[in-house]
């Protein structure tokens, strides 16, 4: 049966529902078997739910916009089968460092569809790039500039390129994942970037194409976007604009993101207003793209009531670290039983040596008992590319369902691997 459910059909994948088994299902595969197949903790991808945003996404610039890119922000979700996923369905790849980079080009995208970002990049970084043939380097600093300047003279070529620019404009959101205040450690500032639009004009080893910007993640409010486009309006025409990404998404049933349509419809009319219609449109959604695709599954391992009811899990800040970083908020629910009433609010606690080691707090749960799968959904997004080893745990895999079928993507890692680079 399928449920009817606002909070599953709203966070979790595309296509996720609750099988005759009375077991969540996700891509078509029982969450329970998954667990008891792979293991948990593990983060499981409903495969089609990213194609669907992939194919949403470009459907949705085309109808508004027909000359753009749009560019998966790789940081989001650094995984080899994720950078495929979106390579074949045709977007583009931002990559904000020499291994995300080297991820990329694996996966198969065309260096010349690759954008390399980063406000510290590094010599050996800047000539990984050239070596590659990327497409673009957005430049970060005047550091950048140079540097790229003088690695490009040695190897004889013109790298095009584009200027991070810092339009000073803050979105509502946690300070840690907010970008284009002014007080920022990325980009140019407005007073410096006619400095460095002169300096990348008069390099003949530098193709200044356009501008960019980035004003922060998981935003709910469109105004700051117009914003950041009005004031980079004043530093002259270019054919190219870089709107970077930020579009925020439902980690809980109480959250009411703006559309894909209605945040578009926002950046491309401040586009046409401030900068003419003819210009070529890039964007950046990573989090857009991948949290919702993927649920991460744990077994429950301790049922202990004092003054609250904690329930232990076996992963915690080793497979999301998010709400120990910045107080990100999410929902569970129990593989088992989804659909049934919950009995107590309860704190859902990792196993790691930290108090503040809490996944979900005053989570509504149904009587929950050790063996217990449970699921937290929305966590494609900066849950596997903040993974650690925080009390040696070895890291946990990437299983991909599709149509009933699941397949491991990435293995968990093993007690082998987390000595693999001792030196005797």
């Amino acid at each position: 049966m399928t449920t009817t459910s606002t909070q599953l059909s709203r966070v979790y994948p595309r296509g996720t529902r609750v099988n005759a088994r009375g077991h969540l299902e996700i891509g078509g595969c029982d969450a329970v078997e998954l667990a008891a197949e792979f293991g948990t903790p593990a983060y499981v991808v409903a495969e089609e739910d990213l194609r669907w945003r992939a194919r949403s996404f470009v459907d949705e610039v085309a109808a508004v916009h027909p000359d753009f890119d749009v560019l998966f922000a790789s940081k989001a979700f650094p995984c080899t089968a994720v950078y495929h996923v979106f390579a074949e369905e045709g977007l583009g790849c931002d990559v904000a460092s020499g291994g995300e980079l080297a991820v990329a080009l694996r996966a198969g995208f065309q260096p010349e569809r690759i954008y390399l970002h980063g406000n510290a990049k590094s010599v050996a970084e800047l000539r990984e790039a050239l070596e590659a043939g990327v497409g673009c380097v957005v430049l970060d600093s005047f550091d950048d500039l140079e540097r790229l300047a003088a690695l490009a003279a040695e190897r004889s070529v013109c790298q095009r390129v584009m200027l991070r620019v810092t339009p000073d404009v803050s979105g509502d959101t946690h300070e840690s994942v907010s970008t284009g205040q002014a007080d920022s450690k990325f980009g140019f500032s407005l007073a410096d970037t006619p400095g460095a639009i002169e300096r990348a004009h008069a390099s003949d080893q530098l193709e200044l194409t356009g501008l960019h910007f980035h004003i922060g993640s998981q935003l709910f409010e469109l105004e700051p976007f117009r914003a950041a486009v009005r004031a980079i309006a004043s530093f002259g025409d270019f054919p190219v604009y870089n709107l970077g990404g930020g579009l925020g998404v439902a980690y809980t049933a109480s959250q009411h993101p703006p559309s894909v349509a209605e945040y578009l419809a926002a950046l491309i009319d401040a586009l046409h207003e401030e900068l003419g219609p003819s210009k070529h449109l890039v964007l950046e959604p990573g989090r857009a793209l991948v949290a919702n695709s993927t649920v991460t599954l744990y077994t429950v391992e301790t049922v202990k009531r004092n003054v609250s009811t904690w329930v232990a899990v076996d992963g915690g800040m080793s497979d999301n670290l998010r709400p120990m970083l910045y107080g990100a908020v999410y929902e569970a629910i129990i593989a088992q039983r989804p659909l049934a009433p919950a009995s107590e609010r309860c704190q859902i606690a990792g196993k790691h040596c930290e108090s503040g080691d809490v996944i979900v707090r005053d989570a509504p749960l149904p009587d929950p008992v050790l063996g217990d799968v449970l699921v937290t959904p929305a966590t494609g997004a900066y849950g596997f590319s903040m993974a650690n080893n925080y009390n040696a745990v070895p890291r946990a895999p990437v299983i991909f369902c599709r149509d009933g079928n699941a397949r491991l993507v990435v293995r968990r890692e093993t007690y082998g691997d987390l000595l693999t680079r001792d030196v005797d």
